[in-house]
């Protein structure tokens, strides 16, 4: 079973889905006439109030809840996996796939408010499912073919979620605490159900309120602590961004020969780790951004964008860097790797290369872990619980809830590394349908954006009424 995950994580995380993914990350940069120059713009209205418009939650609360799901175990063991799979390189394509994919996420939250539906309780829906749904209808009747791909999407992504948002997040947060504290895993698979669930149970209002406050002080504490590290490891720093750079373009052994570094290896996970850090084109974010409050889908759009900076281009870069200038500071860790090649797995090198750091290292391994990992399980919660309603109704919602629940305790008691194979497959599946809709419509989005965003009209109010569907 191992095998065969492994060949088929390699297929779909092949070529293809480099090209596909980069390309459209790379296309919708240049459709949406650089949005990213608008960063520093985005940045700004993300702190500001939206109230009195359409929808559910604030636009904080959207972006917040969007990088809790975000900025998880990719930002931590994920980059010292694709390290470990990819080389020192994987960084630089990492960090390369968080400025180009700013466009896309962009694009996939604009396609999300646009075409995002009310249930007859007033909730607000929207997502790649209901792109596909309302994007293409004509005469009332949406095109058989898109019906197919909404439901493909919904599936992929409540599967994913399972995987990606539950299983990984315990084992990870469970394999931190216990490698150091004397706790069972037992009972931080009950504690993390019991945490998890309170918060899940209560819905999208719950979520959004625990995010809002966690998500900043967990993500600026964990920065402070890797600016603390690179600071011990000044002397290497310089050293370490050449090898980033170096290795991304050229096919070299890294750290004394311990770590391969090939250019398409390197190509290959850092896309694939950047794509699970920033969710950039995996159209998981928009199913929140589209609960929004917002005069337009354009301001939305940006605040959102600014997720994708946030957990890759800054949070990944400076795990990223922290892991590499510790190699090369301790070369005794590369040693180990070379002494059990088949078994060093990514958690145990972000733990050796924190462990490193007298005092603070290892305190902030264990808190960005468990912190990343927790607010991770709430935001996928979500996706999953929206794709759940999709597929068949709020009464799917409820059951769905306590299997994403269960899951995290089966992860906190014995999932080990090889779930980030099916979560890589889950994210590439779901991804594909969402990549196509937005490119679909890109046309669209291009024109809206300058209307809104390069012509002035940022405050003007859609004039689009959000229908209302049948309740399944």
């Amino acid at each position: 079973m191992i095998d065969f995950l492994t060949s088929l994580d390699s297929i779909v995380w092949g070529p293809a889905m480099i090209c596909l993914l980069l390309g459209s990350h790379i296309f919708l940069t240049f459709r949406t006439h650089f949005i990213q120059r608008k960063l520093p713009l985005a940045i700004k209205m993300s702190m500001s109030d939206e109230s009195g418009a359409e929808g559910d939650i604030t636009h904080f609360g959207a972006l917040s809840t969007a990088l809790a799901a975000t900025i998880g175990t990719g930002s931590i063991v994920g980059v010292a996996t694709a390290i470990l799979a990819g080389g020192p390189g994987a960084v630089f394509w990492m960090w390369v796939a968080g400025i180009f994919g700013i466009a896309t996420k962009y694009a996939e939250v604009y396609v999300a408010i646009k075409y995002r539906v009310k249930d007859h309780n007033g909730e607000i829906l929207g997502g790649a499912m209901y792109a596909w749904e309302r994007g293409f209808r004509t005469n009332e009747r949406t095109p058989r073919a898109a019906h197919v791909m909404a439901v493909l999407f919904a599936l992929f992504a409540a599967l994913a979620a399972i995987g990606t948002g539950s299983a990984v997040q315990a084992s990870a947060m469970t394999g931190t605490i216990t490698a150091n504290f004397d706790v069972s895993p037992q009972i931080i698979g009950v504690a993390i159900v019991v945490l998890s669930g309170v918060v899940i149970l209560g819905g999208v209002q719950s979520i959004s309120n625990v995010c809002e406050k966690l998500v900043p002080i967990m993500a600026l504490c964990y920065c402070a602590g890797c600016a603390i590290i690179m600071v011990v490891n000044a002397p290497y720093l310089g050293p370490a961004l050449y090898e980033i750079v170096v290795c991304a373009f050229t096919p070299r052994a890294a750290f004394g020969g311990a770590v391969g570094s090939g250019i398409l290896a390197a190509l290959q996970f850092g896309c694939a780790r950047g794509l699970f850090s920033n969710e950039a084109g995996l159209g998981s974010a928009p199913i929140i951004a589209a609960a929004a409050q917002t005069k337009n889908p354009a301001r939305q759009s940006l605040v959102a964008m600014t997720g994708a900076f946030w957990s890759t281009v800054v949070v990944c870069l400076l795990t990223g860097i922290v892991v590499v200038s510790t190699m090369l500071a301790n070369p005794d860790i590369a040693a180990s790797i070379a002494a059990s090649p088949d078994t060093y797995s990514g958690a145990m090198l972000a733990a050796a290369v924190f462990a490193k750091i007298p005092y603070i290292g290892t305190p902030i391994l264990v808190l960005g872990m468990v912190s990343f990992s927790y607010s991770t399980i709430l935001g996928w919660s979500y996706y999953g619980s929206r794709c759940v309603a999709f597929l068949f109704g709020k009464r799917g919602v409820l059951p769905y809830q306590i299997v994403y629940v269960a899951v995290a305790f089966l992860g906190a008691i014995g999932v080990g590394d090889t779930v980030w194979l099916v979560s890589d497959i889950g994210n590439a599946l779901m991804a594909i349908p969402n990549i196509i809709v937005v490119l679909a419509l890109s046309g669209i989005v291009a024109r809206e954006t300058k209307h809104y965003v390069y012509d002035g009209n940022l405050d003007e109010a859609y004039d689009a009424d959000i229908p209302v569907i049948a309740s399944k």
